[in-house]
Formats: C-alpha cells, structure tokens, sequence
C-alpha cells in the first residue's frame, strides 16, 4: 500500500482531524504535504457533505444539506519543481470506499446515496420537473450496488474521483470571480442562482487563522463548478488506471482531490446523481515541464480514460432534440437536447411500473452513457442517452407483450416542503 499522506479518522468529523483539508480554492491555502515527481501515495477522502445525509428513508436531509460547506477535499499536496506552465502528470492508481469498515454513520461504510436537490437548495439538471428533494440509499457488495429505495436494479460499481484539480493563481481567481460574478448580475434574483459568490460562511482553509484566513475566505472560489484547473468535473471515467494532465498555476501545483463516487451517469444529473461515498484513492505524480506550452495545455484538463469501463455489451438508447416540453424551438441547443432524451428515458421506465423520481434517481447513478450526437443539423441538436439493460432483472425491452410491471417498492423518500 502506498504512504498514507492524508488520514481520516471516521469517528471525528473534517475539521477535527489530524491534518485538515480544504473546501474553496485559493492559492494561499497551505499544502498538506509535499511529494515529488514519481511518487505514490494514498489519500482518505470524505463523503463530500462531511455526513451531513444519513442512511435512513427520509429526504429532509437532502432538502437541507448544507451547501456552504461543500466539497471536503483533501490536501492540498504541493508536488517538488512543479512551476507555472509545466503540466501534472496523476496517474489513478486504485480507489474504493473506506477500507475494512463495511457499516457504520458515514457515507462509504458499505452505503452511499444519490440526492435529487430541491430547486431551492441546488436543484438539479430536470429541477423543473423535479423541483422537491428525493433520496436513494445503494448498499455495496464488493463492486455491486442495489437500493431499496430502486428495486430491480444491480449493477457494478464504476469508482471515480468527482472532484480533482490543482490550485488557481491569483490572477486565474480574479478572472473566475469576475466573469462568475457578471454572470450572476444577469439575473441575481434566480432560483437556483447562476453562480456561487465566495462565501466565508463554513469556510475551511487548511491551517490558515486570524486576518490570513478571513482574506482567502472573502476571495476564495466555491467548488461546486469545474474550471480551467480541473475541479468537479463529475468525470465517470476517471477510474483506476487513468492519467490526467493538469496545468500548473502556483508555485508547487497543489494538487486536490475528493468528492468519490461509487457510480454515476453521463452527466450526473439530479446534481448529486452520483452514488456519494467517501473513500481511498491512491495517486502517482509526475511533471512534465513547460508541458502547458508544449502540448498547447493552458486550461482545462486533459486525459487518458481509466481502464475499467462500463461493463456492459446491451443498450437501450433514447433521444432528444432541441425543443421544449412546450413545443418551442431553440436552435441547436445540445443541453436541451440531452434533458429531452433523459425525460424520454424517464417517461419509459414508468411504464414498467417506476415512479418517475425513482427513474430520475437512477440515471444519475447507474453508469449511463450521454452523448452528443448531431450537433450540426439547424435547427435541431440530437443528445442520446444509452441506458444499459443488464442492470435490470428484468426484461425492459420493447415487445409485442408489452412491459413487465414491477413492484416499485415504498419508492424513493421525498422530503416535505420546508
């Protein structure tokens, strides 16, 4: 087993541990540890709301998690002779949830859950559609995931950092507050709003105190959005044996990782569509320098898929083009297009006897495919969804039979209107 860098003791909450991580991004947010190009090391990782959602069959906690204090991620891990303009080199040795701990209060002691989040509190991709909180509980078997919350459903789990990414210069902060901050000025009064201003409130930076952590509060950047430095990208793919080529901003990288997921869809789309756990992930870093120049890197990540793939052969697809529930057209909308073919795959399922939260729920978990699919016919963008049918124990299949109806169970919990 690599070196245990950054240790979490699942009895005591985030930020009453040995070493304390992070939830905003800023460049003066101390390192954890340092490492050096070529080597390995392990990094326990929290459950992204520290706890805050339980396994239990209500959803008002989902309704009232508290999104100020999201994501708990752990480090940063300053990487020796990184500089700005060399490209990162992490490689995604291994990962899974806590290890040896198979029941307990936290999210990863063989349980995780999937959330649709209230329009008040989030929302999500269909939030008009969906606009109060639901929950879904996924037991893990070895790889497997059911829910009694999604009766029906088995499928093995496709484990995944949602978050990771490496530390913004001050200048890269700025233009993020700016540009971030001019969109919300558009329509400030919205509901879910825009953007996320920095917020001191459930700020945790490290080891910064007094004026030095009120400062970086005051102008640290929420982690809700991926950026140029990687961030939540929700990639499912970021599985064991994927490489990922990060730009360098700061002096040291700092690199950051959290918010595991013990499966998700193409998009995670009730906002916390993934199953949400916490964990171990073992890393292994190396730099290339000036690499940023080099390959033309200067934002946004790139990389190599992991080698652990979906592990299905069998497909139902839906598709959606660009006009709305009420028959209005927008021209080339791919966004538009992908929520119609996820209301298409939706509606289907109902018909096999799930309620439509039910249906919402598991395509944010169950490893679905997205994609775009024509993006260049006027005026229609085409998105596809591609459910895999070997998740069921049941036929979904369309026949001249008609569809099994199945018993949906007491359905997925749904909180009251607070």
């Amino acid at each position: 087993m690599p070196e245990l860098l950054f240790p979490l003791d699942s009895s005591r909450r985030f930020t009453d541990q040995e070493k304390i991580g992070h939830n905003r991004w800023h460049p003066d947010i101390p390192p954890v540890a340092t490492v050096r190009p070529g080597q390995s090391f392990r990094v326990d990782c929290r459950e992204w709301f520290d706890g805050a959602i339980h396994n239990d069959d209500s959803a008002e906690d989902i309704r009232d998690a508290p999104l100020s204090r999201v994501h708990a991620l752990s480090g940063p891990f300053a990487v020796q002779g990184a500089e700005p303009g060399d490209l990162l080199v992490v490689d995604i040795l291994d990962l899974g949830p806590i290890p040896q701990e198979d029941s307990g209060p936290l999210a990863g002691q063989g349980w995780g859950y999937t959330g649709v989040f209230p329009t008040g509190n989030g929302g999500g991709f269909l939030t008009e559609q969906f606009p109060d909180a639901y929950k879904a509980i996924w037991d893990f078997t070895g790889q497997q995931a059911t829910s009694r919350h999604i009766p029906g459903v088995e499928f093995t789990g496709i484990t995944h950092p949602g978050l990771m990414g490496t530390a913004p210069s001050a200048g890269l902060l700025a233009t993020w507050n700016q540009r971030e901050g001019a969109l919300r000025a558009t329509d400030p009064d919205r509901v879910p709003p825009l953007s996320l201003p920095p917020d001191p409130h459930d700020a945790i930076l490290g080891t910064l105190t007094g004026a030095d952590f009120d400062r970086v509060a005051a102008e640290a950047a929420r982690t809700a959005p991926p950026r140029e430095n990687g961030g939540n990208q929700d990639i499912k793919n970021f599985t064991a044996g994927t490489r990922v080529f990060y730009p360098v901003y700061v002096p040291g990288a700092n690199l950051s990782v959290g918010d595991l997921h013990f499966s998700q869809g193409d998009g995670e789309i009730t906002f916390c569509g993934a199953i949400e756990m916490g964990g171990f992930i073992d890393l292994h870093v190396d730099l290339i320098k000036n690499g940023m120049q080099t390959y033309g890197v200067a934002e946004n990540a790139i990389f190599l898929p992991g080698n652990t793939p979906p592990q299905f052969s069998q497909w139902l697809a839906f598709s959606g083009i660009s006009v709305t529930l009420d028959g209005q057209q927008r021209y080339l909308d791919s966004q538009l297009a992908y929520q119609r073919a996820c209301l298409h795959a939706i509606d289907y399922l109902t018909r096999f006897g799930y309620q439509p939260e039910q249906a919402y729920l598991l395509l944010g978990a169950a490893p679905i495919e997205g994609r775009l699919s024509g993006v260049v016919d006027i005026p229609n963008s085409c998105a596809t969804v591609y459910l895999p049918t070997e998740i069921f124990n049941f036929d979904v299949r369309p026949s001249a039979g008609g569809p099994t109806r199945i018993d949906p169970g007491p359905g997925a919990p749904r909180a009251s209107m607070s």
